[in-house]
């Protein structure tokens, strides 16, 4: 089987996880494509690469990024970003992406994903940021829209206009969360639907599924938490259908990081969202724009 490393089909696909690596390669299920986590494979070797070449040999590669730090104060770290490009050259993925958040400030790192203020100070921080990463890796980046709990009183921007912002500047395309915008949105008191529309979707390269747990905030309010350990919800696979008939038909990751099923659980949700993405295959819809280094 011959796979083209340079294109994310517009199919479903599910993150990969070491409990499944056997499975994919005995069952070699019929998927669009797998995704990882970059900070999981930034070593030499080991039982990942090892069952990470096999399975690159069959399907198509989405790379993650979660460490990167894009919103952060400082420069970026040079050595992880050093490792990143040695772990993309060794696995040429199709795509790769990282969040619109921060995660270490003066050496230190959180185990978290968190909110930056929406200035002009660090929409220039970012832009340099993604222009620095571009340029490293030689390929275009996705910026992951955030999920949020709270909001900065600094900002001076709406978060879309300042993706849109960054993306125009950049060059860099953009990770569709559809979980993080309902997500967001339901914490924020806003219309799941109008972020949607706000945002620069033609420049689309890639769509995020996942499921959110709920909880309550100190005046008793729903709390919901981008906690990838359970079901996608139903608000999340309708507000998934309004995204996809703004875009057409996009790749589309199943994202699961805790609880995780048998494969062919998984499996069945990225059936879901390819029946989906058939029904509308005939909608064109603009190409994103290549990074031109």
């Amino acid at each position: 089987m011959t796979v083209d490393h340079n294109t994310l089909p517009a199919r479903a696909g599910i993150s990969l996880k070491p409990m499944h690596f056997q499975a994919m390669l005995t069952h070699q299920p019929d998927l669009g494509f797998v995704e990882i986590h970059a900070e999981n494979y930034m070593v030499d070797g080991g039982p990942y690469h090892f069952y990470l070449q096999q399975i690159y040999e069959q399907y198509p590669l989405s790379i993650h990024g979660v460490g990167l730090s894009i919103g952060g104060l400082e420069p970026l770290d040079k050595n992880h970003l050093n490792r990143l490009k040695v772990l993309l050259d060794r696995y040429p993925p199709a795509r790769f992406s990282e969040h619109l958040a921060w995660s270490s400030h003066q050496g230190v790192y959180f185990n978290d994903l968190l909110p930056l203020a929406y200035t002009d100070a660090s929409l220039q921080r970012v832009c340099e940021h993604i222009d620095q990463v571009q340029q490293a890796l030689g390929r275009q980046m996705l910026l992951e829209n955030p999920s949020t709990y709270v909001e900065s009183q600094e900002s001076t921007w709406r978060e879309t206009d300042f993706m849109q912002a960054a993306i125009e500047r950049t060059g860099c395309g953009l990770l569709l969360d559809v979980n993080n915008i309902y997500v967001s949105s339901v914490n924020h008191h806003q219309d799941p639907v109008s972020y949607l529309q706000a945002l620069p979707y033609s420049a689309a390269g890639e769509i995020h599924l996942a499921g959110f747990a709920v909880d309550q905030d100190v005046d008793g309010s729903p709390l919901l938490i981008d906690s990838h350990d359970r079901d996608i919800s139903d608000e999340v696979w309708s507000l998934y259908d309004q995204a996809l008939s703004l875009c057409g038909p996009v790749a589309t990751l199943i994202e699961r990081d805790g609880n995780v099923p048998a494969l062919d659980v998984l499996c069945a949700e990225a059936q879901m969202a390819e029946q989906r993405l058939l029904s509308i295959a005939d909608i064109s819809r603009p190409k994103v724009a290549s990074y031109a280094g």
